[in-house]
């Protein structure tokens, strides 16, 4: 590590407010939906894991997308609310490189488990038959590792390359958490090549996942609407509607992020983009996936049920 980045002890994050009241209100907004986030994805985790009727492949990944969104949220929201209440914008060297490991890790593994998710789909729509021999317990497991193998890989590549670069800008960090954008700003100009070249092959990574959700969902559209009966092309799309809806907020919001053009670029908007892919999807999940599943609000509703009746006993 560079002399310059080693004489670094904390960054200081960017700040929501600068008058107490605009401050109190931007940690009871960040309590609100964290609430809801812990609320939402652990009583999905809780119901998937307590009812023997969703231990199928679908509602697998849907109870390691709820862990993912738990974490994901766990590790910017707290900080900042932290940060607001205490009237301090600071996070040490070490709570900033943790907290962007962490952050990568669960972003790149939740995009490759989205995937994962499509596929799952694809399956049970365009091959019932195999659904089974395909997606079986093992084979479940098994992807589901590799896609937290996955984030684990290029959230330490991102980290390590990125905390070795020489900083020479400074420590004020544009942005309310640590994200990979705002740090390499404060690197110094010419040494960041090395990093650039990673975030390409991870572009690449993640398009070639997009584009096969895409693929999948283009077949999937096809075999349903060859479906005779009205009534099972309704339950098909309504099968397939909440992983569609997640994967368009999670991918429109984290690809303008990423891929706005500078010259657009502005603290309040990139502050807010992010606000949107880093934290609005791990509260709103939940909501989509409970609506629109039948299965998951009757378990739901079993589950609250059972514990009224264990209560009043």
């Amino acid at each position: 590590m560079s002399n310059s980045s080693s004489s670094i002890n904390q960054f200081l994050l960017l700040a929501f407010a600068d008058t107490r009241e605009l401050q109190l209100l931007h940690f009871s907004l960040f309590l609100g939906i964290y609430l809801a986030a812990l609320l939402g994805n652990g009583l999905i985790i809780i119901t998937i894991a307590c009812d023997q009727h969703l231990q199928t492949p679908m509602y697998f990944f849907l109870l390691n997308l709820s862990v993912l969104d738990l974490g994901c949220i766990s590790t910017t929201v707290p900080k900042s609310m932290a940060n607001t209440l205490w009237d301090t914008r600071a996070i040490s060297y070490t709570g900033c490189v943790v907290q962007l490991f962490f952050f990568v890790f669960l972003i790149s593994t939740e995009f490759c488990l989205l995937t994962l998710m499509a596929y799952d789909r694809y399956v049970a729509i365009c091959h019932p038959l195999h659904y089974g021999t395909l997606l079986g317990s093992r084979a479940c497991v098994h992807m589901a590792a590799a896609a937290w193998a996955s984030g684990l890989f290029y959230s330490v590549l991102h980290t390590a390359n990125i905390f070795s670069l020489p900083l020479c800008h400074g420590n004020a960090v544009d942005q309310f958490f640590c994200e990979i954008p705002q740090i390499l700003k404060l690197s110094c100009s010419g040494t960041y090549l090395r990093e650039i070249g990673v975030i390409v092959v991870g572009a690449c990574l993640f398009f070639g996942c997009f584009v096969f959700i895409v693929v999948s969902y283009v077949q999937i559209f096809r075999a349903v609407l060859r479906i005779p009966s009205e009534q099972a092309r309704h339950k098909a799309f309504s099968t397939c509607l909440p992983h569609l809806a997640v994967v368009s907020l999670f991918v429109s919001t984290s690809f303008f992020a990423y891929l706005k053009p500078p010259s657009i670029s502005s603290l309040l908007l990139d502050m807010v983009v992010s606000f949107l892919y880093s934290v609005v999807p791990s509260a709103v999940n939940p909501l989509i996936y409970s609506m629109r599943s039948q299965e998951l609000k009757d378990a739901m509703w079993k589950l609250k049920t059972g514990c009224f009746q264990a209560a009043t006993k």
